[in-house]
């Protein structure tokens, strides 16, 4: 984790209650599997910490399942997060913390994989009025070559890696 904390105190929120998932009965392990907002809120919200802070994006109010937009039949996902607060400098971190967590478990029709440059089905944004340099964060965030060198640099994936290890609590 960072060793100067941007926010010394956030807010921390309860977890949501996870609804059970029903799969259906009949199921055919080569058919295509539909993909939800629930989902998506699942994926990220399991296992994703605040690179200052031992809480979970969840925890911290970062992301929320209504921010998530999914259209399954374009294969298009949108994610907004809100930072906690306003001049948070590690809003970019914690957007490619959302990409590479989608990117390693989202199946390959949703195209996040950077290395073919194929980003444009996911779109992470900050969410308006949030952020002191929004606009700077969102294009960061969603052009490919910036992405694909922020994932070349060692020391960043590590911060990423440790932002995605799973808890075990």
């Amino acid at each position: 984790m960072v060793s100067e904390l941007i926010n010394a105190n956030p807010t921390v929120y309860e977890k949501k209650e996870r609804r059970a998932r029903n799969p259906p009965d009949d199921v055919d392990e080569y058919a295509v599997e539909p993909i939800d907002q629930q989902e998506i809120f699942d994926i990220l919200s399991a296992d994703i910490k605040d690179p200052e802070h031992p809480y979970s994006l969840e925890e911290l109010k970062v992301i929320t399942e209504d921010a998530i937009e999914v259209d399954d039949k374009s294969s298009y996902v949108r994610i907004t997060f809100t930072p906690t607060v306003e001049h948070c400098s590690m809003a970019t971190v914690i957007g490619l913390c959302l990409r590479v967590k989608l990117m390693r478990s989202l199946p390959s029709r949703y195209k996040v994989c950077v290395c073919y440059y194929l980003v444009n089905q996911v779109d992470i944004r900050v969410a308006p009025g949030t952020h002191a340099t929004e606009a700077a964060v969102n294009k960061q965030l969603n052009d490919k070559e910036r992405v694909a060198a922020a994932l070349e640099n060692p020391n960043l994936v590590d911060m990423l890696d440790e932002c995605l290890a799973p808890s075990y609590e």
